[in-house]
């Protein structure tokens, strides 16, 4: 899924998020630990590698810089036919787009800190994260991290209701075409729902909301 997203944002040239510049995403690590005490976060796995320990903050923020720099690359080319073999050589190289994807994590696992705070606050928070904090295996951000966010890149992919929060971090509205509910109503659903009006859409489809891919629309 991540894969398939990124490609499209990389691809289009899909503007840097906003919230990112604003926010700083290379300091988020140091800032969730020496603002908000999440030491926790040493637990965070990079797939298939367990538990970094006091190196995560530095793993993290190469992830970052690289995520970021990508992006910024991307977004520098104004010809759809570099862009295409920009992504050739970029989806090609399995070390540079894992490091992509576990940077997309963490800045999901920000985003459910961020709200889980704003909840304790009792400050409005997406309809999202209600759903999400009332399941019995992520009530906090902890929780989330180990039980689900730990696994993605090593035994599991992203569960489709994480759609939502990929799209609240890369400002994203994600349209994702259901094969095997063709002709019905939910053959074509939005993630979020709650979009804002100015974000860019990407489509993924699927027919088992396991493995998703990129239509190819003939023209």
């Amino acid at each position: 899924m991540l894969r398939a997203v990124m490609f499209q944002v990389f691809n289009q040239a899909i503007p840097f998020p906003g919230w990112m510049k604003e926010k700083d995403i290379l300091k988020l690590p140091e800032k969730l630990l020496y603002s908000q005490g999440c030491n926790w976060i040493q637990q965070f796995s990079f797939g298939p590698e367990k538990y970094a320990g006091s190196k995560v903050y530095q793993k993290l923020r190469s992830c970052l810089e690289l995520f970021k720099n990508e992006w910024v690359y991307f977004c520098a080319s104004k010809e759809q036919m570099e862009r295409n073999k920009m992504c050739r050589s970029f989806f090609s190289d399995d070390t540079r787009q894992n490091k992509v994807y576990e940077a997309l994590k963490f800045i999901m696992l920000y985003l459910v800190i961020e709200a889980h705070e704003n909840l304790k606050d009792e400050e409005q928070i997406p309809s999202f994260f209600h759903l999400l904090f009332s399941q019995d295996t992520c009530a906090d951000p902890l929780s989330y991290m180990m039980n689900h966010l730990n696994m993605v890149g090593d035994t599991i992919g992203l569960e489709k209701g994480e759609l939502c929060l990929v799209g609240y971090a890369l400002e994203l509205k994600i349209k994702v075409l259901h094969l095997t509910k063709y002709n019905t109503r939910n053959f074509e659903m939005i993630y979020p729902a709650d979009h804002k009006r100015e974000w860019h859409e990407i489509t993924l489809m699927t027919d088992d909301n396991r493995y998703y891919n990129i239509p190819v629309i003939v023209k």
